[in-house]
């Protein structure tokens, strides 16, 4: 698995000139793994996820394999999520990070983006998992997210804000955990924008 796993890397670094942060084998049984980007705007991190399911099923497909990006293939295991990551950046500054924050080091500006997100969850719900099989995945005990709520460690919450690296600005982001690949992931990306954007508009305290 490691080894066709690392042919679908260069592949997408090489001809696709996908900046790839990471991939590793996750916590579900079998062959689930995960490719982590670099982060970009929205239409080129898009573009990208479209590559990454293009290389992923073609180079699967020519060693006999079949790759499959539903939500949840296999009951009883773990599913397979397309977390989204967000910020918000201004003149070279990362909106949503204050150090002066003891809980996560998040601004208030990223607090009302979460806001934004947590009020339109419900709604998002039909562009960000728009099939059955996308709530068979929404199931407690698998780390899916089955709360509308916020947080910096609890994976069952559908936002969460990783604190991985403390005092580093360029690393603030938040997570949007709810999405599938059964997504449209330009749909997906616009609709958490404009969630979010709408809490920041409107003061919506998480």
């Amino acid at each position: 698995m490691s080894a066709l796993r690392t042919e679908m890397m260069n592949l997408l670094s090489d001809r696709f000139h996908v900046v790839l942060d990471a991939h590793h084998h996750e916590v579900a049984t079998a062959g689930q793994a995960e490719i982590n980007i670099h982060f970009d705007e929205l239409l080129p991190t898009a573009d990208h996820v479209q590559d990454i399911r293009y290389v992923v099923k073609n180079v699967a497909h020519r060693h006999g394999k079949i790759a499959s990006f539903m939500p949840k293939p296999i009951y009883g295991d773990n599913g397979s999520g397309m977390h989204t990551n967000q910020s918000l950046w201004s003149n070279g500054r990362n909106a949503f990070f204050d150090a002066a924050d003891p809980y996560a080091e998040v601004s208030q500006t990223c607090r009302y983006y979460i806001g934004g997100l947590l009020a339109h969850a419900r709604a998002l719900c039909a562009i960000t998992n728009p099939t059955t099989n996308s709530y068979r995945r929404l199931v407690p005990g698998y780390e899916a997210p089955v709360f509308i709520a916020w947080s910096k460690a609890n994976r069952s919450a559908n936002v969460r804000v990783p604190f991985y690296h403390r005092g580093r600005p360029a690393a603030k982001r938040l997570e949007y955990r709810t999405p599938d690949s059964a997504a449209n992931i330009y749909l997906t990306e616009a609709a958490l924008a404009l969630a979010g954007l709408d809490g920041i508009r409107r003061k919506i305290e998480p």
